[in-house]
This record gives C-alpha cells, sequence and structure tokens, in this order.
C-alpha cells in the first residue's frame, strides 16, 4: 500500500530566542503522523533563502501567521493525494509553486518544515531510522562536535572581535566520551571565567565574558581544555561572521581599529601560529571571494570553511567551490531537505568537509542530527550543551550512536 499525503497543517509557534517560526504536521493516509520545525539565523547572508514575516505589530513585525497560512493552504492542495516516497519531487513542486529564486513568496519558513515532515514521515512509513531514510548506504557514524563556548562578535555583549569561539572535538573511542567531555570543558571553562569576572553572562547558552582579544579567550579554552585532560582530543576553531564586520565604506573589517583583507589574513595567520587554530568559519565577506582564495592559499592545512559564502546553495557551490574546502550545511539556508542533500554530495564528490550546522533561534525539533549522520558530516555544529534546543540534538546522537554500536 503506497503512503500518500492526507493532511498538511502549518502553525506558527516560538524558537528558543522566543520568536516566531513555523510548525508543521503531516498525516498519512496510512497513520502515520510527524512534526517538524525550523529555526531562524540571527546572523544571516543576503543568499539565504527568505524568510517570510508577516509585518506590522505583532511580535515586532516577525509573525509567522502567513508562512503557517501558506501551508496549510497552497501547499496543502498542491501536495495531498501524493506519495511520500519521493521528497525531491515533493520539494520540486513546492519549489515551482513558490516561482521565485529564493523562495520569497511562501518563504522558506513554510517549504522547509514541510519538506522535513515529509522526510520524517516517509522514514516512519518505511519503519527506518531517519538517517537511514534520508541517504541509503552500508555504513554510517556520528561525526565529531563543533561547540560554541565562547560568544563574541556584532550581536554579543561580550567585547570580542569574533562571533563564535569553538571547541573542535576528535579522538574519542565512543560518542558518549565525547559528550562526557563536552560537558565537563563548558563547566571547567566557565569556572574559570567565574573566578576572574564574577558572574558571566550568556548568549545563546555560550558564555560571554568581558574578554578583548582572541588570545584571551584561547588562552581560557585551552586552560580549562588541560583542566579536563582532554588537551589532546581538542583543537580550537573561529566562526568569524566577516560579513558582519565588513565596512564598505573604508573597504576595511572592523577588527582590531579596521583591517584591510591582507592584514586580517595575516591576523588569522598569527593566531594558527600561535594556538591549535584548525577549523575557520567565514573569514571574509560573503563576496570577498579574493579574501577566501587567500587564506586557502596561505592556510592550507586549515579548514576553510563557507557559510554566509555558499549558503547551502549549490549553484554558489558550484561556483566558488575552491574557495574554501568545507561547507557549512545549514538546511534553512536553502529551504529545503533534497537541497540540501544535493550540495552534501556534491561537497562530498569535491572533497569538501561537510559540517552540520544549527541556528542561533533554534527549535527542540532534532532532524539535523540524523541528516548530520545520513550525509557522513565530518561535523556537526551544535553549540554549548546547556539549552534544551541544543541537548535534543545531543540527545538524539547519544541514540544514534548507541543503535549504530549494536
Amino acid at each position: 500500500m503506497k503512503t500518500l499525503i492526507k493532511r498538511i497543517t502549518g502553525r506558527e509557534i516560538l524558537n528558543a530566542k522566543g520568536n516566531p517560526t513555523v510548525e508543521v504536521e503531516v498525516e498519512t493516509t496510512t497513520g502515520e503522523i510527524s512534526v517538524a520545525s525550523v529555526p531562524s539565523g540571527t546572523s544571516t547572508g543576503s543568499y539565504e533563502a527568505f524568510v517570510l514575516n508577516d509585518g506590522g505589530s505583532r511580535y515586532e513585525g516577525k509573525g509567522t501567521r502567513s508562512a503557517a497560512s501558506h501551508v496549510s493552504k497552497e501547499i496543502h492542495e498542491a501536495l495531498i493525494g501524493k506519495s511520500v516516497d519521493d521528497l525531491a519531487r515533493l520539494d520540486r513542486i513546492m519549489i515551482e509553486l513558490d516561482g521565485t529564486e529564493n523562495k520569497s513568496r511562501l518563504g522558506a519558513n513554510a517549504i522547509l518544515p514541510v519538506s522535513v515532515a515529509i522526510a520524517k514521515v516517509r522514514a516512519l512509513s518505511q519503519r527506518k531510522p531517519l538517517y537511514r531514510s534520508l541517504v541509503e548506504k552500508d555504513t554510517y557514524r556520528v561525526p565529531n562536535v563543533i561547540a560554541t563556548m565562547i560568544a563574541g562578535g556584532a550581536f554579543s555583549t561580550s567585547g570580542l572581535e569574533f562571533e563564535d569561539y569553538l571547541y573542535i572535538f576528535d579522538g574519542f573511542d565512543k560518542f558518549e566520551y565525547q559528550m562526557e567531555a563536552i560537558v565537563a570543558v563548558r563547566k571547567q571553562l566557565e569556572k574559570r571565567l567565574k573566578a576572574k569576572y564574577g558572574d558571566v553572562l550568556e548568549d545563546g547558552g555560550a558564555l560571554a565574558p568581558p574578554l578583548h582579544s582572541s588570545s584571551e579567550a584561547f588562552e581560557f579554552m585551552l586552560s580549562a581544555a588541560k583542566d579536563c585532560g582532554i588537551e589532546g582530543h581538542i583543537t580550537l576553531g573561529l566562526d568569524v561572521a566577516a560579513s558582519e564586520l565588513f565596512d564598505g565604506s573604508c573597504q576595511l573589517y572592523r577588527v582590531n581599529g579596521g583591517l584591510s583583507r591582507e592584514d586580517l589574513c595575516d591576523y588569522y595567520c598569527k593566531l594558527a601560529k600561535d594556538y591549535p587554530l584548525t577549523y575557520l568559519e567565514d573569514g571574509f565577506g560573503e563576496d570577498d571571494i579574493i579574501g577566501f582564495d587567500l587564506l586557502m592559499k596561505r592556510l592550507p592545512n586549515i579548514q576553510i570553511v563557507g557559510d554566509d559564502l555558499f549558503t547551502s546553495n549549490l549553484s554558489r557551490m558550484q561556483k566558488y567551490h575552491r574557495s574554501a574546502n568545507g561547507l557549512l550545511l545549514k538546511i534553512n539556508q536553502i529551504g529545503t531537505v533534497s537541497e540540501a542533500l544535493d550540495a552534501a554530495k556534491f561537497s562530498e564528490e569535491k572533497g569538501i568537509d561537510v559540517t552540520v550546522s544549527l541556528r542561533s533561534g533554534e527549535t527542540t525539533d532534532d532532524f539535523i542530527a540524523d541528516l548530520s549522520v545520513a550525509v557522513s558530516s565530518r561535523q556537526i555544529k551544535l553549540g554549548s550543551p546547556v539549552r534544551a534546543e541544543r541537548n535534543v540534538k545531543y540527545n538524539r546522537l547519544l541514540r544514534i550512536a548507541s543503535e549504530l554500536e549494536e
């Protein structure tokens, strides 16, 4: 018996930052029901799929009733009675129904939760774990974790120049041991910072102490790792979010009083020389291809990762894939599951590392944990393990790891 779509319903819900997003429920003719919700980002690239907000006075204009209505009406009518088996076909129907390049008519926040919910309900109908339903292959593995521990940049209360200061975990025999280390080092880092500064603010679960330089942040992070005995299992990373730092009027990056492209690259090289820096995300602005090419040339042994550069978009990856050796895969940047899978497949073909990532305005949907396993991502970027919208994904990875071991 074929599993057909019986009902699709959208509703406005709140994300972890208290802002509206869209939740979708899909019911099939064979009785399966799935629910999916999608995040939103604070630092967003110009080339991301469009998030449709209502405007007006509700939620400071950020309401999502119109996007949810598109789900319950237009998208429901377009997909009702269709088989859930061919996810790519259903995604194409929604893309064509929208009719815009960036999903701005219906909203990516309407299309994506439908795509995710259908992927989930298809897995239920197949009686398979979601990651196996997404990509069928012989072996699976749980990725290593990238955890944001200290926050800085344009959206933080700290004085640090860059957006995220990251631990890059590797070399653990089991994922559960890695998870224990993530929690332990987060707590130890907080203790060290509190001992010096007193109560420390948090930003999205990451710590936001009144530090003044990347070197200072890295010293605290390395000391905490040494305290926990895991210094051999971590390296350091930066999410620069350089698009937020670029001043087009003077063609400088707002770092250390203002740096040119070449001076900023010199700064990264110095940090890589002084510290075990192995991961650099969005080191230059989304249109500064020359800057990315410079990083690839001068730091060939570091993961040079494109977030705003690629926006998980296959066409941009095809154009600029030589300018970075890593893709940050965010499903709401592109707006459908099948397009995200296409971007991951292209990355694999070109030898580009994939890091699946959450967004700052997350929900408690754990879909990206299964996605990271399905596409064999090198890493998954999940933030600090202190809030439900992050921990639900960590916990899903723990369950998958246990299942794979069995």
